[in-house]
Order: structure tokens, then C-alpha cells, then sequence
């Protein structure tokens, strides 16, 4: 007998055995122990190119009484701080336009009944020399003192500024702010009143 070709195919089946022997095991392979890892990233948000946005020069204005020219009214004047609008974004949404509002409180003062609203007008007017027409100030908003179709006050949002897009909205930055009057009945309570004017920055789009 050949004893190298013995030993040959004894030693092939001796591994092939082994083949197969490891084989089974992985297949009935018991867990002994596992662990997790957290992957943590921190994405930051990307920069904006430029935005649409608005600034108030103060937080705070007063009213001072004036000559209201009528017995029965008593009239007090004063200035909105400016309100300027920047927009500096390279691509702007097609169609769009935009437009800054005013809104009052009543005027509160410690045992005095409110005065509403209704009772303070403004003329807003552009301080930007730059506006080429790309920017229009609101009209005048009359007290419910005064007599017509605007003399309604500060109740609900009036308009102070507008970019109505003509075509193209533009970009740059422009300012406004407004005379402020408070008209009352002449026997209003004295008092230290106080009232808060919302602006408030708007873009819309053309329908």
C-alpha cells in the first residue's frame, strides 16, 4: 500500500472534519455580552445670506400737550422712534413685498379709567433719503376726535411703511417714523399714562 497517499487523505479528512466541526459552531454560537456606542454629531445651522429684517431707535417715547384748537379737546404730540427696515438678501422670493404696521394699547394710568386706542392718530413719513419710490409711508390715521373714513385710531394695525414692488422688490435699508397725537375728552382724568405701540414687520406675496 502506498502509505504517502494514506497519510495524504487521512490528513484531508481529518481537516474537512474540522471544516465542518467549526462550521456547526459558529452556527450554535451563544452571546456572551455586547455594548452600545453612541455616534454623536453637532451640525450647525448655515449662515443666511442676508435677511429681511427691522430695528426701533428706542423703546420709548412721550407726549407732550400742545394747543388743541378746540375747548373740548385736549391734545398731546410726539414723535415715533425711527423704524428702519434692511434687507440684504442676495435672492429675495419673486412676487414678494413688504410692510411694517403700528398698533396701540389703551393708554392705563394708576385710578383713571383707560383711554382706548381710538384716541391716537400718527402721520407717518419716510426719514430715508434714498427711497427712489421703492418705499411709501402710510397715510395719516385720524382719532376718533376728528371727523372721516380714517378716524378710527390706532386699533387695529395701521400702516407705517410699505415696499409694494413694483416689479422688483429692492434691497438697501430705509427708515421711518410718524408724528403721534392723543386727542381726549377735556375732562380727562389726570394721570401718568402709559400705552405700548406694536410694530411689526410683514412679507407677503402678490396674489
Amino acid at each position: 500500500m502506498n502509505k504517502r497517499g494514506l497519510f495524504a487523505r487521512t490528513a484531508a479528512g481529518a481537516l474537512g472534519g474540522m471544516l465542518l466541526l467549526g462550521v456547526a459552531g459558529a452556527a450554535i454560537a451563544d452571546e456572551l455580552g455586547s455594548d452600545d456606542v453612541d455616534v454623536n454629531v453637532n451640525i450647525e445651522a448655515l449662515e443666511p445670506v442676508g435677511a429681511l429684517t427691522m430695528s426701533v431707535g428706542a423703546d420709548t417715547t412721550a407726549l407732550t400737550e400742545v394747543d388743541s384748537g378746540d375747548p373740548e379737546v385736549r391734545q398731546f404730540n410726539g414723535v415715533l422712534p425711527t423704524v428702519t427696515v434692511t434687507d440684504d438678501r442676495e435672492e429675495v422670493p419673486a412676487d414678494t413685498f413688504w410692510y411694517v404696521t403700528g398698533q396701540s394699547s389703551s393708554f392705563t394710568a394708576a385710578g383713571a379709567p383707560a383711554i382706548g386706542p381710538e384716541h391716537l392718530g400718527w402721520t407717518p413719513a419716510l426719514t430715508s433719503d434714498d427711497s427712489d419710490g421703492d418705499v411709501a409711508a402710510g397715510e395719516q390715521v385720524d382719532t376718533v376726535l376728528d371727523e372721516g373714513p380714517d378716524a378710527v385710531g390706532l386699533v387695529a394695525e395701521e400702516l407705517l411703511a410699505i415696499a409694494p414692488n413694483y416689479g422688483e422688490l429692492p434691497s438697501g435699508s430705509w427708515s421711518a417714523n410718524a408724528d403721534l397725537f392723543l386727542k381726549t375728552p377735556v375732562d380727562v382724568a389726570p394721570g401718568a399714562y402709559q400705552a405700548t405701540i406694536t410694530l411689526t414687520l410683514w412679507e407677503d406675496a402678490l396674489q
